[in-house]
């Protein structure tokens, strides 16, 4: 990327994937953005997890299915070793499958973008994760509700204890349906009738309140709780 592009505040990023077309494909795509600069690539999930440690890019673009280790335990790794770097994984891969969804979601990833997405949507994919809000393309959320009513008694038996959600004020609830729903902050706060910053304020305390990291984490947390519905 030429010096011309790069600004002080642009999300620095890591590529992740065994397929050098890939990295280089990307790697193109996202040096023509503006706001983003590409730090770094990795061939497999451990060198993932060892650049991001020297690198500390902003955001990882990781593959799902990768030789020695995969996309959702390199993510499981980077995200436990830790947390004060900010870094966060947007999965990318070509499978639409409900298993890999949901397992790199409980993994700690901050978005999921099947890799047939358009150079902008990726771009826009990355800044909406930077910025700390959660990322799921719309397919994907719906088979992920499907797929924790399939589970039924599977995910019961995960359900959060009564007593986290008692916590939670009635419009704090309603905030995290909507959250699990994929809706943003913006979204929320139309929908609501408050203002957007009222909507942050809950968020924020949703998440002290429940112990999680990020948004996406608050709503494998509704799903799991049964408070999201393939109904809802």
């Amino acid at each position: 990327m030429s010096a011309a592009h790069v600004h002080a505040d642009a999300v620095r990023v890591l590529i992740a994937d065994d397929q050098m077309m890939v990295r280089e494909g990307f790697s193109v795509l996202l040096g023509a953005m503006l706001g983003i600069e590409v730090v770094g690539e990795a061939v497999n999930g451990r060198e993932a997890v060892a650049k991001v440690a020297e690198l500390r890019p902003d955001v990882v673009l990781m593959d799902i299915r990768m030789p020695e280790l995969n996309g959702i335990e390199a993510t499981r790794e980077i995200l436990a070793a830790d947390t004060s770097t900010g870094t966060r994984v947007l999965v990318l891969t070509t499978f639409d499958l409900d298993e890999y969804v949901y397992e790199a979601l409980r993994a700690g990833a901050s978005g999921f973008l099947l890799k047939d997405a358009s150079a902008h949507q990726l771009a826009d994919g990355i800044r909406v994760v930077a910025s700390g809000e959660a990322l799921l393309a719309p397919t994907v959320t719906r088979r992920l509700i499907s797929e924790f009513a399939r589970l039924g008694a599977t995910a019961a038996a995960k359900t959060p204890a009564i007593t986290q959600l008692g916590d939670l004020t009635e419009r704090e609830t309603e905030v995290l349906v909507l959250i699990a729903q994929g809706r943003s902050n913006a979204e929320i706060a139309l929908h609501l009738v408050v203002a957007e910053s009222t909507i942050k304020t809950h968020v924020s305390r949703i998440l002290v309140k429940l112990g999680l990291r990020d948004r996406t984490q608050a709503a494998v947390f509704a799903y799991e709780a049964r408070l999201v519905t393939p109904s809802s």
